[in-house]
């Protein structure tokens, strides 16, 4: 692992003015329709995002309506359980709708807004996406269609209701597999029938550009709280920080602020069942580079180069690619990209209930498994900083159905 890179000036260097972060990244399309509602979109959030207005906006809503800055929450009971390891949560479980997601979604209205659009598409996994957008919609004022395979709405039947509650329209996808990717696929073509009224929200750091760099933008605010207030309760910086990888939204917004900084950084890939093709959603461990989705970046692939058939417990981590950023941050060997697998997440989850009070989301949860992982190898003392990415009552039918009440794991 690098740390000793000079990442001070970051920021300015990645992505580059085409939306490359070294060779990943970019903008894929073919369809004419989504060149040209992209190329607008890019020109609108560049122009925009730097406006006074736009930013002053942004800071009052987080404050007013998301309740940010959100805590940061020392485990004593978990870790005093687990030896000397000191385990600590960035409670983004805690921000309005229950996960990290609200942090773009609010952007990305407010930017919608800014354009003159009147409607927001976007696709969602776990739902959390979904919901985030379908409140930010009801907040600005817009109609929202949300796009979901039809496998994710039997796992995720509570935000399937919250969606609808908040005035979304919850479209079922049922090609494929029914699950992430294709709902992607779903939303991309409705966005290329109605770019002329609406913007595509993508939930996660991947995408064409500008989005991977939009949605990091929106979501550092998550490691910038995070590093001040470990400081502020230490008096120094944590020995690592953690946080679950799918596409990579949470984890490139809690990851970004401590690029320069002397820490250990790793993100959790979901492993499944296995490392089979088709047992689990690992990219950058088990995939090469490819594009998908109108970007390059590092992807699960079959003997013909498509996307391979991706699976995990957490719905929200079941996409076949991995954002560009993180490809290219696993390239300059600042990141280490590890693996949990679902018994151990769910092991996770039930420990961080039981000892702590706290009921994680299972794409949280995986990244919870590796700082419990580190702390039962090493047993020494250390600091790690987790993000608590989401909380877990989108998932409480699906573990008790499937995993019981923790019994078992707890003994």
């Amino acid at each position: 692992m690098n740390k000793n890179r000079d990442f001070d000036n970051y920021l300015k260097e990645y992505p580059d003015e085409n939306g490359y972060f070294g060779k990943y990244g970019g903008n894929y399309l073919d369809n004419p329709a989504l060149v040209e509602a992209f190329k607008e979109f890019a020109e609108g959030y560049n122009t925009i995002a730097q406006s006074a207005q736009f930013i002053a906006e942004l800071r009052r809503i987080r404050k007013e309506f998301q309740g940010r800055p959100t805590p940061l929450y020392h485990c004593q009971r978990l870790s005093n359980l687990l030896g000397r390891t000191q385990i600590y949560l960035k409670r983004e479980d805690l921000n309005h709708t229950g996960a990290h997601k609200l942090n773009h979604c609010m952007g990305q209205g407010l930017l919608a807004k800014y354009m003159g659009k009147k409607k927001l598409i976007a696709e969602t996994g776990a739902g959390q996406h979904g919901v985030a957008l379908a409140t930010a919609a009801a907040y600005f004022g817009l109609e929202c269609d949300i796009y979901m395979g039809e496998v994710d709405i039997a796992k995720q039947a509570p935000n399937v209701t919250r969606m609808k509650l908040l005035g979304a329209r919850v479209i079922p996808v049922t090609a494929g597999l029914k699950t992430l990717k294709e709902a992607v696929d779903a939303a991309f073509e409705a966005y290329s029938r109605e770019y002329k009224d609406a913007i595509y929200c993508i939930g996660t750091a991947a995408g064409p550009h500008p989005f991977p760099l939009m949605v990091r933008d929106f979501q550092q605010i998550v490691g910038e709280e995070a590093r001040s207030q470990f400081i502020e309760m230490t008096g120094h910086l944590p020995d690592k920080v953690v946080a679950c990888v799918g596409g990579g939204s949470n984890s490139i917004g809690m990851f970004v602020p401590f690029l320069a900084d002397p820490v250990d950084i790793y993100g959790v890939e979901p492993l499944g069942r296995g490392p089979k093709m088709g047992d689990n959603a690992a990219s950058v461990t088990y995939g090469t580079e490819g594009v998908m989705h109108g970007f390059n970046s590092i992807m699960l692939a079959d003997e013909n180069g498509n996307p391979a058939p991706v699976y995990s417990n957490a719905s929200g981590l079941d996409y076949p690619a991995v954002g560009p950023e993180h490809a290219n941050l696993h390239d300059m060997g600042r990141i280490n990209y590890v693996t949990v697998g679902d018994e151990e997440a769910v092991e996770a989850l039930f420990m961080l209930s039981r000892y702590e009070g706290i009921i994680p989301a299972i794409e949280s949860s995986h990244a919870l498994a590796y700082a419990i992982r580190e702390a039962r190898e090493k047993n020494k003392p250390q600091s790690i900083v987790v993000n608590l990415s989401g909380r877990g009552d989108k998932d409480l039918d699906f573990v008790v159905e499937n995993y019981g009440y923790g019994d078992k794991y707890l003994k």
